[in-house]
Parts: structure tokens; sequence; C-alpha cells
């Protein structure tokens, strides 16, 4: 039968019950030095690759500013370096696939402030208040039988 417990002094004396320890975040790293994060958006999926270097950014071969065109989505890949003031420190190689620009920006972005992370885990507070390390996962809703899209249904007709 399980022991009652009256008190608080008698909760923390329960067998088993040591404190909860935060875990400790340590440099993951590959052997060339690099750290790697998956980042995801919708249906977009970006690997990136971070290592010490001028501030470079390429997404699939090209530098971003040729792939991402807008100036929003290049402020979107942006963000992450910003907040935490490393924007020329880091060399960032990205591949990204699947969605559309919107979706691979985000994707990018979220996959920069993992491997920011993974590089130095120091900045994690500064990023997860940043709300950058969040995967933001609306997705688009599945279309329904007897309907036109996912919720829009054919017009009626009375005759």
């Amino acid at each position: 039968m399980a022991q009652e417990t009256k008190s608080l002094e008698d909760l923390g004396n329960l067998k088993g019950a040591a404190p909860a320890e935060a875990p400790v975040h340590v440099q993951k790293l590959d052997n060339l030095g690099r750290a790697y994060a998956t980042g995801k958006r919708k249906n977009a999926i970006a690997r990136v690759w971070i290592k010490p270097g001028k501030g470079m950014i390429t997404v699939n071969a090209k530098d971003y500013t040729k792939y991402f065109a807008r100036p929003v989505l290049q402020m979107l890949l942006q963000q992450p370096l910003s907040a935490t003031n490393r924007a020329t420190q880091y060399d960032i190689m990205v591949t990204v696939a699947g969605g559309g620009l919107s979706g691979q920006a985000g994707a990018v972005r979220h996959g920069i402030s993992k491997a920011l992370t993974y590089y130095e885990p120091d900045l994690r507070a500064v990023l997860k208040k940043g709300g950058f390390l969040t995967r933001d996962s609306r997705v688009v809703e599945r279309k329904k039988y007897g309907r036109m899209k996912a919720r829009r249904s054919f017009q009626f007709s009375k005759r």
C-alpha cells in the first residue's frame, strides 16, 4: 500500500523524490568543426551548417540575396544573427527543399537558430526569448470530399 503524505516535509522525504535538474546544453560539432541543424516550416525542410567565417550565407549553392529576392525574406534569415550579434562571425551553408519561398525562408531561420545553439549553447536564452527556436507547426489543411477546398463548399442552389 502507498505511503500517506500529510505535510510538505513528508512529500520531500518520499523515496526517489530527487529534485529535477535543468538540462545542460553542450556544443555539438561534426568532425569538420561545423554545427548542423534541421529547420522546418510548412512543407519546407532546411539543412543548415554553420562554421566560423566572414558572414557569407549560401542557399542551394547561391547567395541568399539571389535565392530570396524579396527583402522581407532576407530580413527573416538575418533575424537570429542580428538578435545574437553574430552577423559577420559565421559562414552558413543551407540546402532547402519543399514548399514555397516563404516557408523555405522560415525553415532556414529555424535551422540557423538551432545551429547557433548547437555551436554556442550560451545563445539559447536569447534565441528562445525571441521565439526563433519554436517550430511553427501550422500546415495547410487537407481537402475534404464533398467540398471545393478544405472548408469551402459548393454554391447552394434552392432550385
